[in-house]
């Protein structure tokens, strides 16, 4: 009965040993199955790892993009500004040149006045001229009928022809005066020449500003709107960081809790490992009691 009774006994421990067998397989398959999900998830976090640095490698690229496009966008807001001030120059000098301009072509037109009024008075003189000259052959033709008032026709025709004399001089005088102011009068078409010139080419070097202005304008909104679509991205790849950051300690913390359960397993594999230790000793007393 006794041998009966260990019989049964060691047939329930071969049985629980059996359980406890197959239990411990399926704790070793589930523990392999933690083992390859921990695997798993350290290849994901090592490639989130690398992916991250390329990603911090690639913000470090845009911040130095961002910064080298910063300062090309100061040294254009400058350039900008320098041809805002020459612009306000060469405006201002065209006001000048205008001014200039105009003074001279109301200097002209009071010399062509004047001019004008002199030619009158060579008119006046010349028709005096042919008065006198009829006056004269008057003279001539009543020297020739009277005889006798020769010396007071005479005296006469002297003082004609001094009076005629001083005319002469006074229109050659005139002549000379409408010489110089014909010449004075071509110098300052000369000068309006020039100034009319100047006053092109500033207007050439204004077009030229102007168009070298709204370039530079153009150039600077459009730096504007590739450094805000820069910023925009810049944004968005901090916010995938963030999230990829937060995935990574989703990732760490369900690795404690696999590496605490793992260790809740050791545990229980130690403990079961002492428990079948112990039955292979009571067993072995056993056999050895039943020898």
């Amino acid at each position: 009965s006794i041998i009966r009774r260990q019989r049964q006994e060691l047939k329930l421990l071969i049985a629980e040993l059996k359980d406890r067998d197959r239990e411990l397989n399926d704790m070793v398959a589930v523990h392999e199955r933690h083992i390859q999900a921990w695997e798993d998830d350290r290849q994901k976090i090592l490639a989130l790892a690398e992916r991250c640095s390329l990603l911090n490698n690639e913000l470090n690229e845009r911040n130095a993009v961002i910064k080298s496009l910063t300062k090309k966008l100061r040294v254009l807001e400058t350039q900008h500004n320098d041809s805002k001030i020459t612009l306000e120059n060469t405006q201002q000098k065209f006001k000048e040149l205008t001014q200039k301009v105009t003074d001279s072509s109301a200097q002209c037109q009071a010399l062509e006045e004047k001019n004008q009024s002199l030619h009158c008075s060579v008119l006046e003189l010349s028709a005096k001229t042919g008065q006198l000259q009829a006056r004269e052959q008057e003279l001539l033709t009543m020297l020739q009928m009277k005889d006798k008032a020769l010396i007071e026709t005479t005296d006469q025709i002297s003082e004609v022809t001094s009076k005629f004399k001083t005319l002469e001089n006074a229109l050659r005088a005139a002549k000379l005066e409408e010489f110089s102011r014909n010449r004075e009068q071509q110098d300052l078409k000369l000068t309006l020449n020039d100034v009319m010139v100047q006053i092109n080419k500033m207007k050439d070097i204004l077009s030229e500003k102007m168009k070298e202005s709204s370039s530079h304008q153009q150039e600077i909104s459009h730096l504007k709107q590739e450094n805000g679509c820069l910023r925009s991205e810049l944004l968005l790849a901090v916010e995938e960081a963030q999230r990829k950051d937060q995935l990574y300690q989703f990732t760490k913390s369900k690795q404690l809790r696999i590496e605490k359960e793992l260790s809740s397993l050791r545990q229980v594999c130690v403990k079961q490992q002492r428990d079948l230790h112990f039955l292979h000793v009571n067993l072995d007393s056993s056999e050895d009691s039943r020898q």
